[in-house]
C-alpha cells in the first residue's frame, strides 16, 4: 500500500527558505491597485466657467449699484422725453414714417349719429395714422404695423366689449356710451363681426370698419358704409419724414 502523502502546515514550513516568508505575509499578498491618474479636464474647464462667470457678474453688480441712482435717472429721463404715440410705436415695433400707405373708412356710430372725425381735435393726431383734409371717415397708414390702438388713443377714442368711450376736444371729462343689459359693441370689418380687440387690428387698404351699439341697424349702416369712397393711395413713394408729413 502507497503511503499517505500530508501536506506541510503553515507551521511546519521553513521560513528560512527563499520566498517562504513573503508568501506568508498577508500584507504583502494583497493585491496593489493602480492608481487614478486620469486628468479631470472637463470638471476643471467648468469650475474656471463658474469663477469667471461669479467675477463678471459681481462687476456688473457693483458697477449698477455704484452708479445706480445716474442709470435709473436716465432711463426716467429717456422714457419721460418720450410721447405716448412714440411708446406706442416702440411697443408696436412700428416701422418707419413712409414704409407703408393704405387708406380705409371708419365709421362710429353712437345714440344714432355718425362720430364726425372731421372736427379740428381729430385731424392729424398721429404721424403714423391719422385722419386729414377734414373728411370725417377717411383713415390714413403711413408705416408698417400700425395698429388701430395708435390712432384711438391720439384721438382721445375707447372701444372695449360694452362701451365706446370718446373725449372730446381733449378735455378731462369723457364721454361714455355702453350696451345696455346682454348687449355688446357690435365691431364689423369688411362686412363680417370682427371678434376680436379691434384695437389691435392694422388697417389694409380698402378696409371698412363699421363701430357701433345699435344692433337693429347694422345692415343700414354697413350699406351707409360703403357708399363712402376710399381714394386710392399715390403711385410715387412718398418723401420719408421724420417731422412732416405728407398726404
Amino acid at each position: 500500500m502507497s503511503e499517505d502523502k500530508t501536506l506541510p502546515k503553515d507551521i511546519d514550513s521553513d521560513y528560512s527558505l527563499p520566498g517562504r516568508y513573503e508568501e506568508s505575509n498577508f500584507e504583502h499578498q494583497q493585491p496593489i491597485l493602480p492608481q487614478d491618474t486620469t486628468p479631470k479636464s472637463k470638471s476643471k474647464s467648468l469650475a474656471i466657467g463658474v469663477i469667471a462667470f461669479a467675477i463678471v457678474s459681481a462687476g456688473f453688480l457693483s458697477y449698477y449699484f455704484m452708479n445706480q441712482n445716474e442709470i435709473d435717472s436716465q432711463i426716467v429721463q429717456n422714457t419721460l422725453n418720450m410721447s405716448p404715440e412714440q411708446i406706442l410705436a416702440n411697443q408696436y415695433n412700428v416701422g418707419k414714417y413712409g414704409s407703408d400707405h393704405a387708406h380705409a373708412a371708419m365709421l362710429v356710430v353712437l345714440d344714432g349719429e355718425q362720430l364726425n372725425f372731421g372736427l379740428p381735435q381729430f385731424q392729424l393726431s398721429s404721424k403714423y395714422i391719422h385722419f386729414e383734409d377734414h373728411n370725417p371717415y377717411l383713415i390714413h397708414k403711413h408705416a408698417t404695423g400700425v395698429p388701430l390702438e395708435m390712432l384711438f388713443v391720439s384721438i382721445g377714442l375707447n372701444v372695449t366689449q360694452d362701451c365706446i368711450f370718446v373725449e372730446y376736444d381733449f378735455s378731462k371729462d369723457i364721454n361714455e356710451f355702453c350696451a345696455e343689459g346682454k348687449k355688446t359693441v357690435q365691431v364689423y370689418v369688411n362686412g363680417k363681426k370682427f371678434p376680436s380687440d379691434i384695437s389691435q387690428y392694422e388697417i389694409q387698404h380698402n378696409d371698412r370698419i363699421l363701430i357701433t351699439l345699435d344692433e337693429k341697424s347694422i345692415s343700414k349702416h354697413l350699406k351707409y358704409l360703403d357708399s363712402f369712397e376710399i381714394f386710392d393711395v399715390p403711385k410715387k413713394p412718398l418723401v420719408n419724414s421724420e417731422k412732416d408729413i405728407f398726404i
